[in-house]
């Protein structure tokens, strides 16, 4: 006689069906955060996977942008400024990191590169078409000073040395946050991908057998781009003039724009945009910033000590002007 055979599921074993993986594709979502487009492409092998990716970008994006703001009153820098000055604020481990870097590139620029400068920065308003007095401009310069913010390693502070400082990280934090978002999907097994906040990128491998292109602008043409940069495993930020800024009448074309002088405590007329590759989000960011006041001879002189680094530099002439490592010869040229 033959027996009856059990179903699994009436022995009590445990049964469960799987979800099939949703189709592999390319995925891309933005939002507007720190006062930037933010968007993030990528190839993912699992649909569901990827949207999750591409959520854990935008929420990290909205993370930096809660620790960094200097218009949120809860933010971090928001409490530093308020009470350095005053004596020492204890900084979480990435602001100090940060600062520390922040401090390194300063020293490696002779100060054209310097997060106090926002005592300057802040007395303008592109809006508004507003720019500090002579008077306004020289109270505010007193303030100004890499020198005087007071790091401290062991406790992990932050002083003031002068009333009436404060510091901005709108040099680096873009790129620190695109360096934080390409870790994020790397730990999530993503191996193509773009991830951009306002002219700070980064890509992350290539794009599925090809490499990615990033278009560098026109900064006088919009729609118009002078350059096309092929790229792989890299980060890219461009400084540009043509960002945030107002035109000044009868004054010989100046043009006031985001990007200040820490020593003039004015915009630099000399160049229009610059554009730096590099390793890391955070030092392409900030290494454009620092080769838009210097200028093009300056400029390319400190990038040559720095390994890896390139640029692509439009002045106030329309030229492009190259470091060593794009062109084929090795040798800095102008086009």
């Amino acid at each position: 006689m033959l027996s009856a055979v059990m179903h699994p599921i009436q022995r009590g074993l445990p049964f469960t069906r799987r979800a099939a993986a949703a189709p592999a594709g390319w995925l891309k979502r933005e939002e507007a955060i720190m006062g930037t487009a933010i968007s993030v492409e990528l190839w993912a092998d699992d649909r569901r996977a990827g949207e999750a990716a591409c959520a854990a970008v935008m929420d990290e994006m909205h993370r930096i942008d809660r620790v960094m703001s200097p218009h949120k009153p809860a933010s971090e820098l928001s409490r530093i400024n308020r009470g350095a000055a005053c004596g020492p604020v204890a900084l979480s481990e990435e602001m100090y990191r940060l600062v520390e870097r922040a401090l390194e590139f300063s020293r490696l620029s002779g100060g054209a590169f310097d997060i106090s400068y926002a005592a300057v920065g802040r007395l303008y308003d592109y809006r508004r078409r507003v720019r500090p007095t002579p008077a306004e401009l020289a109270r505010a310069r007193d303030c100004v000073g890499w020198q005087m913010l007071e790091l401290d390693a062991k406790a992990k502070t932050l002083r003031f040395a002068r009333e009436g400082m404060c510091i901005d990280l709108g040099g680096f934090a873009k790129g620190h946050a695109v360096d934080n978002a390409a870790a994020l999907l790397q730990r999530r097994g993503i191996r193509h991908a773009y991830i951009a906040a306002g002219g700070d990128s980064r890509v992350i491998g290539d794009r599925r057998g090809r490499p990615w292109s990033v278009a560098i602008r026109d900064p006088r043409r919009p729609g118009e781009v002078v350059a096309l940069l092929p790229l792989v495993d890299t980060s890219v930020s461009t400084s540009g003039d043509y960002e945030r800024f107002f035109d000044v009448e009868g004054e010989g074309g100046e043009r006031c724009h985001h990007l200040i002088d820490p020593a003039s405590g004015r915009s630099p007329q000399h160049l229009r945009s610059v554009t730096v590759l590099a390793a890391d989000g955070l030092s392409s960011e900030a290494l454009s910033k620092t080769l838009f006041v210097l200028g093009v001879e300056r400029g390319l002189a400190l990038l040559a000590r720095v390994p890896g680094a390139d640029a692509v530099l439009v002045d106030d002439q329309g030229r492009l002007h190259a470091s060593p490592g794009l062109l084929p010869g090795g040798d800095a040229a102008v086009a």
